[in-house]
C-alpha cells in the first residue's frame, strides 16, 4: 500500500468503471462488497466512463451481469458530459453525430437537434462500426465551419478479438484531413471530473477518485483537486508510476483494499 497524504474525510467517491470494478467483463474480487458498501454507507458516488457507447440504463444492466449493483442515475459517461458541456455553451444547438445510443440519447435530453444540414457541431463519439460515409461527411462539414467536439481521446479500445480503433483515433484522422483540433471532453479533461462533482453536490476537497490509468484517471483527478488513488487492477502497473511527473494520492492493489475507508 502506498504513502497516504493525510487530508479531510473522504464523503464522496468517484470510480472509473473498466480496470477498476471489472476487468474484460468481469467483476474484479471485492468490487461487489466495495459497491454493496459504498450503497449502504449513503455516500454519494459515481461510477465514470469515457466510454460513450452506451446509455446509463445500458451500462447498468451490463455491472448487474458482472454481479455489481449500481443504478443507472450513479452512472457518468463521457457522452453525458459532452452533452451537459455543449447545452452550457449553446442552449438548444445542433450536432452531427457519430456515435451510438449512449451519446444520441444524451444530446436528445439537452434537447439538441441531431441534423448533416449546417449543424454548430461535429461531435465524435465511439461506435462499433465507424462509417467512412459518415467520417467523410464530418470533414466536409468541419471544412464547412462546424465547430469540432470529441467525447474522449482514447486511441484504442479494447473487445474479444483484441483492440479496435476508439475515438481518439478517428478523431486524429479527421484532424489530419481538416487541420481542426477537436475539443476533448473526457478524462483526461477534469471537466469530466468537474461535471460529476456537480452532478452529486459534491466538494473536491472531500472527494476521492479511483482509476486504474495515470495518463487519464489519475492526471485528471489530480487536476480537479480530488484524492487520486491508483488500483492496480487495470492498465498501469506499479513499476510505470515512478515514470509519471505526477503522483496518486494512495496506490492500492484493488478496490477491495478501499472497503474500509468508506
Amino acid at each position: 500500500m502506498g504513502r497516504v497524504t493525510q487530508r479531510k474525510r473522504i464523503d464522496s467517491w468517484l470510480s472509473d468503471m473498466d480496470g477498476v470494478l471489472v476487468h474484460e467483463g468481469r467483476p474484479v474480487p471485492g468490487a461487489d462488497e466495495f459497491i454493496k458498501r459504498l450503497s449502504e454507507s449513503g455516500r454519494k458516488f459515481r461510477v465514470l466512463t469515457n466510454n460513450s457507447i452506451y446509455t446509463q440504463r445500458d451500462l447498468s444492466v451490463r455491472l448487474a451481469g458482472a454481479g455489481l449493483a449500481v443504478p443507472p442515475e450513479s452512472i457518468w459517461t463521457s457522452a453525458l458530459a459532452t452533452a451537459q458541456f455543449l447545452d452550457d455553451q449553446r442552449a438548444g444547438g445542433s450536432a452531427y453525430v457519430i456515435g451510438e445510443a449512449g451519446l444520441t440519447t444524451a444530446l436528445h435530453e439537452v434537447g439538441y437537434v441531431l441534423t448533416d444540414l449546417d449543424p454548430d457541431y461535429v461531435v465524435l463519439g465511439e461506435t462499433r462500426t465507424y462509417s467512412f460515409t459518415q467520417i467523410t461527411r464530418a470533414i466536409r462539414l468541419i471544412e464547412g465551419g462546424a465547430r469540432f467536439i470529441a467525447t474522449n481521446p482514447d486511441p484504442i479500445g479494447p473487445s474479444t478479438e483484441g483492440s479496435l480503433p476508439a475515438c481518439g483515433a478517428v478523431a486524429a484522422m479527421i484532424t489530419k484531413a481538416t487541420g481542426v483540433e477537436p475539443y476533448f471532453v473526457g478524462k483526461p479533461n477534469p471537466r469530466m471530473m468537474r461535471s460529476a462533482l456537480n452532478e452529486i453536490e459534491a466538494h473536491s476537497e472531500t472527494t476521492a477518485m479511483i482509476g486504474d490509468r495515470m495518463d487519464t484517471d489519475i492526471v485528471s483527478g489530480m487536476e480537479a483537486g480530488l484524492f487520486t488513488i491508483l488500483v492496480l487492477t487495470g492498465v498501469t502497473q506499479r513499476h510505470e508510476i515512478d515514470r509519471f511527473p505526477y503522483r496518486p494520492s494512495l496506490v492500492v492493489d484493488s478496490v477491495a483494499d478501499l472497503i474500509d475507508l468508506i
